[in-house]
């Protein structure tokens, strides 16, 4: 039997190798992530020290600078808006609707679906989640798990924005001689707002042309595009 498994296991599915190409993509973008802050942290901390230089102040390290509010606020303003485009997104497919593109569903199937469709309860199969095919507020939970994380992982990280943000400003106000801000002041400053809206509608036009432009533009090979031939009609296809 165990030789029998060896042989008919894929090579590659083994060791290193087959670790790195079942987790290529997660594995891909958070190097990636990893790379752009620290960069972002490098390019920030010059940036930081040329702003303290033209107000004749005395320059910080690097290692003070990624402690500071400052570059706080600048992570998580990002990550926030980031998180707000997918709480958005996995939320509104639920029920929107978008003819002719993958993001979207197929069009007869907007809600939440039955049972039978998510496989959940009585049709929960025997590799399905321990919770889906749990009743009761544990299937609740689960069947809403990823839209509940996405959103508190938001307001989490909205509300550093604001902390941070408020220490920030403060200290910039400081420097030339103003009275800082409450940090509920903070909540209604054009700063706050500034950061925040500027991130939000980035994000909100990124999702928009992907689910349009993903109606008559392919990619093959991707699953976020239709398959090269599928019609631009075809909803809900994946190639």
């Amino acid at each position: 039997m165990t030789e029998h498994s060896s042989r008919t296991a894929p090579p590659e599915s083994r060791g290193l190798r087959g670790f790195v190409r079942d987790n290529g993509l997660g594995l891909f973008f958070t190097v990636g992530f990893l790379l752009s802050l620290a960069g972002q942290a490098i390019a920030g901390h010059a940036d930081f020290n040329n702003e303290l230089a033209a107000d004749q102040l005395q320059q910080v390290s690097l290692a003070e600078y990624v402690t500071s509010s400052d570059f706080a606020v600048d992570v998580s303003e990002n990550w926030q808006s980031e998180y707000l485009q997918f709480f958005l997104y996995v939320g509104a497919t639920v029920w929107l609707l978008q003819r002719g593109s993958p993001e979207s569903k197929e069009l007869h199937k907007a809600g939440t679906e039955s049972d039978e469709d998510q496989l959940v309860g009585a049709y929960a199969k025997e590799s399905s989640p321990k919770w889906a095919r749990a009743g009761g507020w544990r299937q609740a939970v689960y069947s809403h798990s990823l839209l509940l994380v996405m959103g508190t992982v938001f307001l989490l990280s909205w509300l550093v924005q604001s902390v941070t943000g408020v220490a920030a400003y403060n200290e910039q106000r400081l420097r030339q001689l103003q009275s800082p801000l409450s940090w509920s002041g903070y909540l209604g400053a054009a700063d706050f707002w500034n950061r925040t809206l500027q991130n939000w509608q980035s994000e909100l036009l990124a999702v928009a042309s992907m689910a349009v432009l993903s109606i008559y533009l392919r990619q093959r090979g991707s699953p976020e595009s239709k398959p090269v031939g599928a019609a631009h009609g075809a909803t809900g296809v994946e190639g």
